[in-house]
């Protein structure tokens, strides 16, 4: 019989909105992650293999769920256009980001403890 140490737990955490649709999670994150390396949404998309059109939907939904800009853009222009992240996407990020950790953490031990025997 073959054993399972080779099973692995993931766990991806998503914020719902309260008819259970996807606002937030893993793809938004490492999009805004992104735009803030690049300081570009458009070469945010570029890098990741989007569209455009698709990241501009992404941000604009999550924004509208969310109640609040998650970028600061600038057009064009003698320096070129550009987008930063706002104060409140920073606080997301960084609430998300420690959630994701302490869940997963918290998932790993679980999963360690529960499937030791199997």
């Amino acid at each position: 019989m073959k054993t399972n140490h080779d099973l692995r737990l993931t766990v991806t955490l998503r914020l719902l909105d309260g008819e259970g649709r996807r606002r937030f999670g893993p793809g938004v994150a490492a999009l805004l992650e992104e735009v803030r390396e690049q300081r570009s949404l458009r070469a945010a998309a570029a890098s990741m293999g989007m569209a455009y059109s698709k990241a501009w939907r992404i941000v604009h939904t999550a924004e509208e769920a969310l109640g609040h800009k998650l970028l600061d853009s600038t057009i064009g222009g003698r320096h070129g256009g550009g987008a930063a992240l706002t104060e409140e996407a920073e606080a997301l990020l960084a609430a998300y980001r420690a959630l994701r950790e302490e869940v997963n953490a918290f998932a790993q031990e679980r999963f360690k403890e529960r499937f030791r025997d199997l």
